[in-house]
C-alpha cells in the first residue's frame, strides 16, 4: 500500500489500476456502474470524491472490494463470501469441487495465453 498518499489520491489510482485490469474505458466503467461518464472522469481526475452508492457501484462494477478502491487492502479480489461463483462453488460435492478447480484452472491458463498473444 502507498502510504505517502492521502486515502482520496489512493482511491483515484486504485480506481484507473482496476479500470484497467478490466481493460474498459471511463465510458465502459460508467455503463456498467450505471453513473454518467464524467463522474468517473472526475473520480480519476480527483476532482471529486464518490458517494458512498457510487463507492458501491464502482466496486461491484469492477469486481473489487471498496477495500481495495479506499486503498485499505492492496488485494483486489472480490472478498469470497460476496463472490457467487464461491457461494455455488461451497455447495459442490468434494469431487465437483475438484472438477471446478480444474475447470477455472483451465480457463486462467487460456486467459493468460490470449494476453500474451495480444
Amino acid at each position: 500500500m502507498k502510504a505517502d498518499l492521502p486515502p482520496s489520491g489512493m482511491f483515484k489510482d486504485r480506481l484507473k489500476v482496476a479500470r484497467g485490469m478490466r481493460q474498459w474505458s471511463q465510458s465502459d466503467l460508467a455503463a456498467r456502474a450505471k453513473l454518467p461518464p464524467s463522474s468517473i472522469a472526475h473520480f480519476e481526475g480527483g476532482s471529486r470524491k464518490p458517494s458512498f452508492d457510487n463507492l458501491r457501484r464502482l466496486a461491484t462494477a469492477l469486481e473489487v472490494t471498496t477495500d481495495y478502491l479506499l486503498g485499505r487492502t492492496d488485494d483486489p479480489a472480490l472478498a469470497q463470501s460476496a463472490d457467487p461463483l464461491y457461494r455455488d462453488v461451497s455447495r459442490l460435492t468434494g469431487r465437483d469441487r475438484e472438477l471446478a478447480a480444474d475447470f477455472l484452472k483451465m480457463l486462467a491458463s487460456r486467459n493468460a495465453e490470449r494476453k500474451k498473444g495480444a
